[in-house]
């Protein structure tokens, strides 16, 4: 398989109640990116492009610039890692790969490995 670009979809917010608890939901998306990192892919994480707009503008511009932004980053990549529990932004990006038909991934064991020419 060539190198595809690969977002890493899961909770952020979801199931988070203080900031300590966002905070590691978004180090375990980055470390499942990372994962996809090794096997060849390029990873895309929408939280990580959001959420420096975010922290210019104010915590109460969360929900205009997140998916917004996160969306339209489904047109960029190639398929779709989703981990972790739950998060409607996460499920609202996996139905928008699916409905494009492009891979659904549930675990990085199922990312293939990336054969870099």
């Amino acid at each position: 398989m060539k190198q595809k670009w690969i977002m890493v979809a899961g909770p952020y917010r979801g199931g988070a109640s203080n900031e300590k608890e966002r905070q590691a939901n978004l180090d375990f998306l980055n470390k499942a990116a990372y994962e996809v990192f090794k096997k060849g892919h390029i990873p895309i994480i929408g939280v990580n492009v959001a959420l420096p707009i975010i922290k210019v503008m104010g915590d109460n511009h969360y929900d205009e610039i997140m998916m917004p932004i996160c969306l339209p980053l489904i047109e960029k990549c190639d398929a779709v890692l989703r981990i972790g529990g739950e998060s409607q932004g996460a499920d609202q990006e996996v139905e928008k790969f699916a409905a494009r038909g492009l891979p659904v991934y549930l675990s990085i064991e199922e990312v293939p490995v990336a054969i870099i020419i």
